[in-house]
């Protein structure tokens, strides 16, 4: 049977950047439900931050990164963040990544064109026009593609991590992660797959609310593998809402950066007020915790779906040239951004939460790592900073490549592991029971663990929640494997996973505001849950 050097679940920012740079040690497997045009990277209009302007400092970014994250981050991982930007740009240029840049008179290239979005206080956020990720995705994927020492499986997904459990021959010895089995989405058949390193790159779990940024992949595979393992989850209550995308129902979610935001649009009510400048000294440019529940504040006192987003006081030229990709899109939605307000409302975006590692990125499980938004690294605290994410990407898996070099393990033997059993369960037939009870996950988490949220709120959420989680894992034990069978277990395990470290959190924090516990505590803790 093949092994693997390094097997890399997820096809983002994080999992391609690790891979290419593990390619150069070794074997590398790469197994993805979609590649190219699914997954947040993909999505990422805004940018990725890093200090580039000899007027900014690194100081000030870790300030910025501190603030916005109200009191969580752990300083010394957001030191290692921001000081590593420029030589994480360096890597992406390397790989092809082409970001804008500013133009003399005579249209020769000069240095980077640096946006600004909320919370930087300063010009840092690189960008390729308003489609950075898509830009990111191309390069990595074409790198990626040429290079033999990397297989991708597409229309992949990981079902369970292999740990000492999955021996046949039970053994005392240190528990460590051996692989993962994988789910061949086409043919509907389980792999085992082998590697010394195994690496968690799956993304978020926006796909647990009903609004979101998020595309449908992001179910949460990862984090529900993760925590199946016996390893903790930290921080999942801190679900970050974006603030503003595209209003319209019936239609397909779509993100309105907050690069429009740094650009001068001005945040408006359905009265047409401005209503920032009253709520945050930074105005349109606070925190997104702090425009989410403003926007928030502002649809129930009208009572109105939405708010709006004002770029009128911008020529078409200014805005065709800088967002190219927001203003084709709002243009066919009937919207010309030069004359109209855009109209938006918040969504679910980025997991600052997710599988508990160390500085390196490594879990507790020898052999295994988590990167990306699958991981709590620590960096982002309560809240992220705006365009921090793409960056945080880069630099831990470059981290846990490091350290998986450094502790080299090796490679298990593939037949001492058992393979995947498949003979007591029979075909399933009722795949609309799945699709309702992913929808009805979806509804509950969006009314009752959104934005603002109660104790009754919660509880609520958790009965629901824990007579889905009943009935979809009675039908995992019964039917043959399905990929919608198996998201929908992921889904339900990560809803309950967000409900319960949101009732564990008895204040309001960053993202996590609760209406019977207003104030912030003068304790700080993170939310740790364990199997």
């Amino acid at each position: 049977m093949k092994t693997y050097d390094f097997i890399v679940a997820g096809s983002g920012l994080a999992g391609l950047s690790f891979a290419l740079k593990a390619a150069e040690h070794g074997k590398v497997l790469v197994i993805t439900k979609a590649l190219s045009d699914a997954g947040s990277t993909h999505k990422a209009q805004g940018g990725i931050a890093s200090v580039m302007d000899p007027n900014d400092s690194i100081e000030k970014h870790l300030q910025d990164t501190l603030v916005a994250g109200a009191g969580l981050c752990k300083k010394n991982r957001v030191e290692v963040l921001v000081s590593h930007g420029p030589s994480a740009i360096q890597n992406l240029i390397d790989w092809g990544v082409r970001f804008s840049m500013n133009k003399d008179a005579d249209g020769n290239h000069t240095p980077f064109h640096l946006g600004r979005e909320g919370g930087h206080s300063d010009f840092r956020i690189l960008h390729a026009e308003d489609f950075t990720g898509r830009e990111i995705q191309r390069a990595l994927l074409e790198a990626s593609r040429k290079n033999t020492n990397i297989e991708i499986r597409e229309e992949y997904m990981g079902i369970d991590l292999i740990t000492n459990k999955h021996l046949k021959d039970f053994s005392a010895a240190p528990n460590a992660c051996a692989g993962l089995y994988a789910l061949d989405m086409k043919a509907r058949q389980v792999h085992k797959f082998i590697g010394a390193v195994t690496v968690i790159c799956t993304g978020g779990v926006g796909q647990v609310y009903k609004h979101t940024t998020n595309d449908d992949v992001s179910t949460g595979d990862g984090i529900a593998m993760a925590y199946r393992a016996g390893l903790g989850v930290e921080d999942m209550e801190f679900m970050q809402f974006h603030p503003t995308s595209f209003y319209d129902p019936g239609h397909p979610t779509f993100l309105i950066s907050e690069a429009l935001r740094g650009h001068g649009g001005i945040l408006r009510n359905n009265e047409g007020e401005p209503f920032m400048q009253g709520v945050h000294d930074m105005a349109d440019l606070a925190p997104r915790d702090i425009v989410a529940r403003a926007i928030d504040a502002e649809m129930k006192k009208a009572g109105k779906p939405c708010v709006f987003l004002d770029m009128t006081s911008f020529s078409t030229e200014d805005l065709n040239e800088r967002f190219p990709n927001i203003y084709e899109h709002c243009k066919n939605r009937g919207v010309d951004m030069a004359k109209d307000l855009i109209p938006v409302v918040p969504a679910a975006h980025f997991l600052c939460g997710g599988v508990q590692v160390d500085s390196n990125s490594a879990t507790a499980l020898p052999g295994l790592y988590a990167c990306g938004e699958s991981a709590c690294t620590g960096v982002h605290g309560a809240n992220r900073l705006a365009s921090n994410s793409l960056l945080e990407a880069v630099v831990f898996s470059d981290r846990a490549l490091r350290h998986a070099l450094e502790v080299a393990p090796a490679v298990p033997e593939p037949a001492d592991y058992k393979n995947w059993d498949a003979s007591r369960v029979k075909p399933a037939t009722e795949f609309s029971v799945y699709s309702s009870a992913r929808e009805n996950i979806r509804s509950t988490l969006w009314n009752y663990v959104g934005i603002v949220r109660s104790d009754l709120r919660l509880k609520r959420a958790k009965e629901l929640i824990d007579l889905i989680n009943t009935q979809t894992l009675a039908d995992y034990g019964s039917f043959t494997m399905d990929p919608r069978l198996t998201e929908l277990r992921n889904i339900a395990l990560n809803a309950e996973l967000i409900i319960k470290s949101a009732q564990a959190r008895h204040e309001s924090r960053g993202l996590h505001f609760n209406v019977d516990y207003p104030e912030s505590s003068e304790e700080l803790m993170h939310t740790v849950l364990q199997k």
